[in-house]
């Protein structure tokens, strides 16, 4: 008997012998007898599956879907991490794995570059934003998903990439990606708008981020003597570090304030955080912006800020995510990601959503939500993320402009515009004014977004066609009428369309900075922050009264 087998045989024998003992000694309402009965039938089902099976079976394989599947039962957090995966990962902390400095999206099934960061790798090897990668280092990459994408893409500092890239509307080119470190800024711009209020922009919470918003704020306040307040523009950020988060909230509330506890099964893992310096300023007004991408760590900033009635909150509700996972060791190098805890803000709410589907946080009703109360006596509520104090409708509510963002249609547009177009004016003095050209590409492109009224018709007009009825017909009434009223929704979105246009178009120039300095010239939640911070009487009635 192989050395393998034996081992499996003597598992399998110790796992049976332990479910027999506990069988034996326990009550059947014991937690320990039914731990150990499921294991005894889950290895039982995993030996006969592999056993008999008409085809062979990998092993590994096998059992690792039969983890993933039980993980991903819990919540989308909790996950097995492969030896494979632990190393990705060590290489990634130990800063021997380097990125190359751009967002890669699927768009038809292909790696397509969704956004560059100036003077990155990617950016310094010459592509473009909308390249697809067709091969890197002569393998094609048709069929391959993300985690296999990752894996050949993978290297060490100096060594070199080559890419075959198609960029769109010239072809194939090759491109050679040296490998190096990436250093992208978590605050890529600051400055004052109108009103004299001031702007950060916070995309993430690595490193410094507490150090770099705090100096943003500082040099405001030294350079405007007469600063109305700040935005803290937090739309998009998806989180990162639990202490950057604190130190944020530190800069505009005292020392030794609570900000966020974490509670778990295990009482010897339930940690307080409190904010540990002094403070910048504890009475600048402070509007925060969210939208539904703002995740974790930008929940703890702004759900903490309301909490203590220290900032108003502008836009839509945030992602939801209150979890903390921690990372056991499960034997051969593998490991295994946990939700371990909960995240709670000052008022003792959670901010994590109740409820999934498809993977994402799905909203439940408000009056199934449990209500906690501010430090004001203000009502907010919990299990969801964090609500606005000021909502502020989107272009992506309308399912329309949805599908133009969704199916990539802008994002192509301004491929293609871009290509003929090999400079633009400052972002300040630029603006879109092809309206004309862009209503050809969409007719060009056939774009009609399938609603689900549309996919429910489709679906009808098969369960007709199979019980004999023909209503074609009538069908093709109902699309073309629902196509008129497409177009005359694009009509009416003119405005928020161009403003979308224009951002897009001066990020291909001037980088992440360009992109946030276009959106706030037409951006509906920064107006509405000038507005309130030039309010102070509104500003302070959202802060005390009681809703």
């Amino acid at each position: 008997m192989s050395l393998r087998k034996r081992t499996l045989s003597l598992a399998l024998g110790a796992v049976a012998f332990l479910g027999l003992t506990a069988a034996t000694v326990s009550p059947v309402n014991d937690k320990f007898f039914e731990i150990m009965k499921a294991i005894e039938v889950y290895t039982n089902v995993y030996k006969e599956v592999n056993t008999y099976y008409v085809d062979d079976i990998e092993p590994n394989r096998l059992m690792r879907t039969g983890i993933e599947a039980m993980v991903e039962s819990l919540d989308p957090y909790t996950n097995y991490i492969s030896e494979t995966d632990v190393e990705t990962a060590r290489l990634r902390q130990s800063g021997q794995y380097q990125g190359i400095g751009a967002e890669i999206e699927y768009i038809d099934g292909l790696p397509t570059i969704l956004t560059l960061y100036k003077d990155q790798p990617a950016d310094a090897a010459g592509l473009k934003t909308g390249d697809r990668l067709m091969e890197i280092d002569d393998r094609e990459t048709v069929g391959y998903n993300r985690e296999q994408l990752e894996e050949i893409m993978r290297g060490f500092p100096g060594t070199v990439m080559n890419l075959a890239v198609d960029r769109p509307g010239e072809g194939m080119k090759k491109l050679q990606l040296v490998r190096g470190d990436v250093n992208i800024p978590n605050v890529p711009y600051s400055g004052m708008l109108e009103g004299n209020v001031g702007y950060v922009a916070l995309t993430t919470f690595t490193q410094d981020a507490a150090k770099n918003v705090r100096d943003a704020v500082a040099k405001l306040r030294a350079d405007h003597p007469d600063l109305k307040g700040v935005v803290l523009d937090l739309r998009g950020n998806g989180g990162g570090l639990l202490n950057e988060a604190v130190d944020i909230v530190n800069i505009f509330v005292p020392k030794d304030e609570l900000i966020v506890t974490t509670k778990g099964k295990v009482r010897d893992w339930n940690r307080s955080y409190a904010t540990k310096g002094n403070p910048l300023d504890t009475e600048l007004p402070v509007a925060v912006l969210i939208n539904g991408r703002s995740a974790s760590a930008s929940e703890i900033v702004s759900g903490a800020l309301q909490d203590l009635d220290r900032g108003v909150l502008i836009g839509q509700r945030s992602f939801g995510k209150g979890l903390v996972q921690n990372i056991m060791e499960t034997g051969y190098g593998s490991r295994v990601k946990i939700t371990t805890a909960k995240y709670y803000i000052p008022s003792n709410r959670c901010i994590q959503a109740v409820e999934y589907r498809d993977g994402k946080p799905y909203d439940i009703p408000d009056d199934q939500r449990p209500e906690f109360k501010t430090r004001a006596g203000r009502v907010v509520l919990g299990s969801g993320g964090v609500a606005p104090d000021i909502e502020v409708d989107i272009l992506g509510k309308n399912n329309v402009a949805q599908g133009l963002l969704e199916e990539y249609i802008i994002f192509d547009y301004v491929n293609q515009w871009v290509r003929d177009h090999p400079a633009i004016d400052s972002v300040a003095d630029f603006h879109f004014q092809d309206w004309a050209g862009f209503e050809a590409y969409l007719n060009r492109a056939d774009f009609s977004f399938d609603s689900k009224a549309e996919q429910l018709l489709e679906q009808a007009a098969e369960r007709a066609a199979a019980e004999g009825y023909d209503i074609s017909a009538e069908l093709d009434a109902i699309h073309e009428k629902m196509d008129a009223e497409q177009a005359t929704a694009i009509a009416d979105l003119k405005e928020e369309i161009v403003s979308i246009i224009e951002k897009e178009i001066a990020g291909r120039y001037y980088y992440q900075r360009g992109q946030v300095q276009m959106g706030l010239r037409n951006d509906k939640e920064v107006q509405e922050a000038i507005a309130v911070l030039n309010d102070r009487a509104r500003y302070d009635a959202i802060l005390s009264k009681s809703k």
